[in-house]
């Protein structure tokens, strides 16, 4: 008898806590079991919140020419041209807004902004901490970041942890614009509708695969969307709770090579 197909035609994997260990390096190991799954006819497809600016070294370090869904789905991304197939941005008058009655629930809340844009900056306010090593353009007054188009904001609050910070925000401007938690001490206000589903679905597309045609991997409650869209989705041990309570199967963690367990899994089985 001969063996089953690989039972997908597009894995689409998130970055950080996920595809990526705790140093940012990706495994050989899982090097290898995406190769392998790529040879066996899928495509690889990564989907992470990180702009553009902040995804590419990763892609050039892969060698990945192939399209990356970036900035929470508002960046499609051909890897292989350096350019941007489709990009959304925030209506910056609504962001505005939206973070002005947020503040009047919660108080002053530090600020960082992601530009538009192949080479738009990561700009950070007064008091936003960021992760160390990541390209940033830091303001000593946050009207800068109203002078460009954006794709998102970043919000962080000195005494509330992000469950709570995200919370609070969905309640009190939710019918404006999309609040979500993408990890540790990151809160980001988006454009409404707007999600890793979104974007992976115009990449698909471009790709001539389905939902039903898809595996996903990620960690955070940002890939709840694409979980969602996805024909079956897979947490990593070291996801966040609300990802876990609607992923299909826990792997390992993205330390213990938890996509590659997955994939040759299923490679052993076609």
């Amino acid at each position: 008898m001969s063996p089953a197909p690989f039972p997908y035609k597009l894995v689409a994997t998130d970055l950080d806590g996920t595809l990526l260990r705790d140093d940012d390096t990706v495994s050989e190991r899982t090097r290898e079991a995406l190769a392998a799954a790529t040879a066996a006819g899928a495509a690889h497809i990564i989907v992470t919140g990180r702009a553009v600016p902040w995804t590419r070294h990763v892609l050039d370090d892969l060698g990945y020419k192939g399209i990356a869904v970036c900035g929470q789905g508002a960046q499609v991304y051909d890897a292989g041209a350096h350019r941007l197939l489709t990009s959304v941005t925030l209506d910056r008058q609504l962001a505005g807004l939206a973070l002005s009655k947020i503040e009047a629930e919660v108080g002053p809340l530090a600020l960082a902004a992601s530009r538009d844009g192949v080479d738009g900056e990561v700009l950070f306010g007064p008091g936003y901490q960021v992760q160390e090593g990541l390209p940033a353009l830091y303001l000593e007054d946050t009207a800068a970041v109203w002078t460009a188009p954006l794709n998102k904001l970043y919000i962080q609050h000195p005494g509330m942890g992000e469950d709570e910070l995200v919370r609070v925000a969905r309640a009190t401007v939710g019918s404006l614009v999309d609040i979500v938690m993408a990890g540790p001490g990151i809160v980001e206000i988006l454009p409404l509708g707007l999600s890793k589903a979104t974007g992976l679905s115009l990449a698909a597309r471009r790709l001539g695969v389905k939902a039903a045609d898809t595996i996903a991997f990620g960690d955070m409650p940002n890939d709840i969307p694409m979980f969602g869209w996805s024909a079956h989705g897979v947490a990593m041990a070291n996801a966040h709770p609300e990802l876990k309570a609607v992923a299909d199967e826990v792997t390992t963690s993205n330390q213990e090579d938890g996509i590659a367990v997955v994939l040759e899994r299923l490679l052993g089985a076609a």
